[in-house]
């Protein structure tokens, strides 16, 4: 039996999350540039559910997105960063003259998602924008644009829509605070 998620305590339910991201959708959608086939591109591996249901909720408005993931981490099995971030697994697609969101699950310290917006930006997008369901800003050690984010949270560690503790809790369908936690991330 697998183990169970660690105590935590919900922040954002299913459906809190599911109309924020409609919201960003329609706001990400008017902001494309015309004429032009948009990719988003999903930081591995804890955006991936985030991703889902953005391109889900983009098609209900009319954009119809081509998806690749790119994977750049700091954490490994970790709870703390290491600092070091690498890519591990490089985009498939060609983003060169296309309009470009980069998604993320949360901008914390920054590190990935500043490395991911310079690899992709090396490749000469049309245009390329940021989106994160979650910012920590507290935590932010890296300078790195957020042009749409979901929700501002507290400096403390979350689980949950993908956000994981150690390798647990990724699945659960809603964020929550993980309670052995005071924040170290």
């Amino acid at each position: 039996m697998p183990p169970s998620p660690p105590q935590h305590r919900i922040l954002f339910s299913e459906p809190i999350i599911a109309g924020r991201i409609e919201q960003l959708a329609r706001v990400i959608g008017g902001d494309l540039p015309s004429g032009f086939a948009p990719v988003v591109i999903g930081l591995l591996t804890g955006s991936f559910v985030f991703v889902a249901d953005l391109v889900r909720a983009l098609a209900r408005g009319g954009v119809q997105p081509q998806v690749d993931f790119l994977g750049v981490g700091h954490y490994g099995e970790a709870t703390q960063s290491s600092g070091m971030v690498t890519v591990y697994k490089n985009l498939r697609v060609d983003v060169r003259g296309r309009p470009v969101l980069l998604v993320d699950d949360i901008a914390d310290s920054g590190l990935s998602l500043h490395a991911a917006r310079a690899h992709v930006l090396a490749q000469h997008p049309l245009w390329l924008r940021t989106c994160v369901l979650l910012n920590k800003p507290a935590r932010r050690t890296a300078e790195v644009a957020t042009d749409y984010v979901g929700f501002e949270v507290p400096d403390v560690w979350l689980i949950g829509y993908g956000l994981d503790a150690g390798g647990q809790g990724r699945a659960l369908p809603y964020i929550a605070i993980l309670e052995s936690d005071q924040s170290t991330t």
